[in-house]
């Protein structure tokens, strides 16, 4: 009799141990419900409808993604040098200089551990969980209202960095800013984006076509920014930058500025992090060219911009010196 309440006991115990004791959230009236829990991606995914690769989340997220205020627009002055005129791949960009109305729509982006802390262009540290954005030709600083049109969410941000320059895409985010959206898992989404600024004026300012003419000569006679406090002009960063060289290369981008050129090439690197040992930063003279080469001949040149074009959606110019 004692053997067999022994084993009674015995199968009780084991029944307790394995009782799965998950709390419910509350769902019946006037109960109090749980707090929301913070749930990030458990990896970084490949290009292609996940995250760039080693650029996911990281595994210090904070908790309190949401608490995270929106930017506060307020008056500030141009920075002096991150809004001069530039090229990459091929295509010239001219920032906005006046308090101009924006508003487009197209595909937003994000980046996020990869560059957390590097200089942008603005001189500014890059932080991922700030309410900052990359933008091509907004002025830098200046704000915006970026909205995913799928859900109807919205977040307010200050441009502080250029980019992206991937083909189509019209805006990078902040992790918390596309966290906010909800399209951190995806890497990319449809939004809209408008200039918040009081009583604007629309003006329209089109890329320059020639591909031929000098990036930054044909810039030459356009008014500087306003800029009502002196900003130290930067220094290139020596293991970036080399002297001139001889040789057969492709051609990304061209910037007057050593900071510009250096944020440039550290966001391609992302979409070519398989080029990396062969990308570079030409100084000549002013001209500061973010170049990938050299290669032994233009055979090899035309191979690798082919896989540039595949990456990027647009095949960079060849360049022989």
């Amino acid at each position: 009799m004692k053997a067999v309440y022994l084993a009674l006991l015995a199968l009780l115990l084991g029944a307790c141990g394995s009782v799965n004791h998950r709390v419910e959230r509350a769902s019946t009236p006037g109960a109090v419900p749980l707090p929301p829990t913070f749930s990030k991606p458990s990896q970084a995914q490949k290009k292609g409808g996940g995250y760039y690769q080693d650029d996911g989340p990281g595994d210090d997220i904070p908790a309190n993604l949401d608490a995270i205020p929106d930017a506060v627009p307020r008056v500030e002055p141009l920075h002096r040098f991150a809004n001069n005129p530039y090229s990459v791949l091929g295509q010239d960009y001219v920032p906005l200089r006046a308090q101009a109305d924006y508003k487009a729509r197209g595909v937003g982006s994000w980046y996020g551990r990869k560059f957390h802390g590097q200089k942008t262009s603005s001189g500014e540290p890059y932080d991922m969980f700030g309410m900052t954005a990359a933008h091509p030709t907004l002025p830098i600083p200046s704000y915006v209202r970026v909205t995913n049109p799928a859900n109807a969410r919205s977040v307010v941000l200050r441009v502080n960095d250029r980019g992206p320059f991937h083909s189509g895409r019209i805006i990078d985010l902040s992790y918390t800013a596309a966290w906010k959206l909800g399209y951190v898992g995806n890497g990319s989404t449809l939004v809209e984006v408008e200039r918040i600024r009081p009583g604007a004026t629309l003006i329209a300012v089109a890329p320059v076509d020639d591909p031929d003419a000098d990036p930054i000569a044909r810039f030459a006679n356009l008014p500087e920014p306003v800029v009502s406090v002196p900003v130290a002009p930067a220094t290139a960063t020596p293991a970036a930058a080399t002297a001139e060289t001889r040789g057969t290369f492709l051609q990304l981008g061209a910037f007057g500025n050593p900071d510009n050129a250096e944020s440039f090439r550290a966001h391609i690197a992302r979409e070519l992090d398989w080029a990396a040992d062969k990308m570079r930063t030409e100084v000549a003279g002013t001209l500061h060219r973010v170049q990938l080469g050299p290669f032994a001949s233009r055979t090899d040149a035309e191979g690798f911009a082919e896989k540039v074009r595949a990456a990027l959606g647009v095949k960079p110019a060849i360049v022989v010196r």
